[in-house]
């Protein structure tokens, strides 16, 4: 028989992977995999998941959250959403009909303030195609705008592209037009690309002597994180009352960085979306006229910098999925088979050290049988676990 040589996997791809799959549990891990995230209310930011099983109707979207996904509907067909901001869990309410949340039975018959889309029917971009898209012979990648939280194709942003390591924050053209004013901070802050750096090296000049951009400004998240972490803050206090008037007694005004902005006319052209380095939410002005025009817009969540899915990651972080040995084992596998592991990991840890301290408490010998008993009940508890949602 002849030697089938099977190709091994380059080194530079396992990397990806594990970075990919690393940087997906950290998705999950920013969020609570064994409570009802509902009685927290409209949480700031959470994963969330819809459920094809049980809310499968485009007219009345759904969406679950992290431990609805692993409880209430384990085994169900669920596709993830990555992340969405102010957003209480609806497992179990009207849109569900005859469906109980397991977790939290109890809940309103509809959760008013929940922003939904086509994503919650699987659908991304303004082609309004699924994810992956099985009609689809191009290899593109998919970025989420971070006022309106939909998915897009590289293809469809209308914009030239820079490097994917320089990318933090997008801003689609829909929102960017839906706040006008953010082509103002456009002109000054926003990343470009190479190409546009050679076309317009004369703007870049205006940009450094401004001060709006610096050589020493950082390109990527991680020098983003090294920078933060180097600095050294002050922590925020009162005003005094002569830092809050002038010579004449008068309350002083804050001045308008907008205003200071559209005076410098620098202008970039008003199509395509916009790509952000990790510090201009900084860079926008808090004024009260800003302030009320980022709240008529309904973008309000950019004053606050911990609102980003970075922000987010960054707590998960601090979980274990992320550098785990076991990681190896779900490189392989589906965002939702992961999602079943990761749960059912933390389960069958948490189980076996309940077990253990049970029975160093009660100075009992750990025996075949024993152990053999606790994974039974392991697997029962799934099972009713599967079965109870439209019990």
């Amino acid at each position: 028989m002849a030697e089938t040589n099977t190709p091994e996997p380059q080194r530079d791809d396992l990397l990806a992977n594990e970075e990919d799959l690393e940087k997906a549990l950290c998705v999950l891990a920013g969020s609570d995999p064994e409570n009802c995230s509902y009685s927290r209310g409209y949480v700031k930011r959470q994963a969330v998941f819809a459920c094809n099983t049980c809310a499968p109707n485009a007219a009345e979207p759904a969406g679950i959250c992290l431990a609805c996904a692993n409880k209430c509907h384990d085994g169900h067909d669920i596709f993830e959403l990555y992340t969405k901001r102010n957003f209480r869990c609806d497992c179990g309410n009207n849109k569900f009909r005859d469906f109980q949340c397991q977790l939290i039975p109890a809940k309103d018959n509809e959760n008013v303030k929940n922003l939904y889309s086509h994503n919650f029917s699987g659908c991304y971009c303004t082609c309004d195609r699924p994810y992956p898209d099985p009609d689809d012979q191009v290899n593109d990648d998919m970025i989420q705008c971070v006022v309106c939280e939909d998915w897009f194709h590289t293809r469809h942003l209308h914009c030239t592209m820079v490097e994917p390591e320089e990318l933090l924050e997008m801003v689609c053209e829909a929102c960017m037009n839906k706040a006008p004013f953010l082509w103002t901070y456009a002109a000054q802050f926003a990343v470009v690309s190479e190409k546009d750096e050679e076309v317009d090296v004369e703007g870049e000049e205006r940009l450094q002597h401004s001060g709006a951009i610096t050589n020493e400004a950082p390109s990527t998240s991680l020098e983003c994180k090294k920078q933060e972490g180097a600095e050294t803050r002050s922590l925020p206090c009162k005003r005094s009352h002569d830092e809050m008037t002038d010579s004449s007694g008068k309350s002083k005004t804050t001045a308008c960085k907008l205003k200071d902005l559209q005076a410098r006319n620098v202008e970039r052209p008003r199509r395509g979306a916009v790509f952000w380095p990790c510090s201009w939410r900084s860079e926008l002005c808090t004024c009260i006229s800003c302030k009320r025009a980022y709240v008529a817009a309904q973008v309000h969540f950019l004053m606050d910098e911990s609102d980003s899915v970075l922000a987010y990651e960054n707590r998960g972080l601090d979980e274990p999925f992320g550098q785990h040995p076991l990681m190896a084992v779900t490189s392989s596998m589906t965002r939702v088979q992961q999602l079943e592991f990761i749960y059912g990991y933390k389960e069958l840890t948490a189980a076996i050290t309940a077990f253990f301290h049970q029975c160093a408490a009660e100075k009992k010998v750990v025996t075949a049988e024993a152990v053999h008993q606790l994974f039974e009940e392991l697997q029962a508890r799934k099972r009713r676990r599967t079965n109870a949602g439209y019990q």
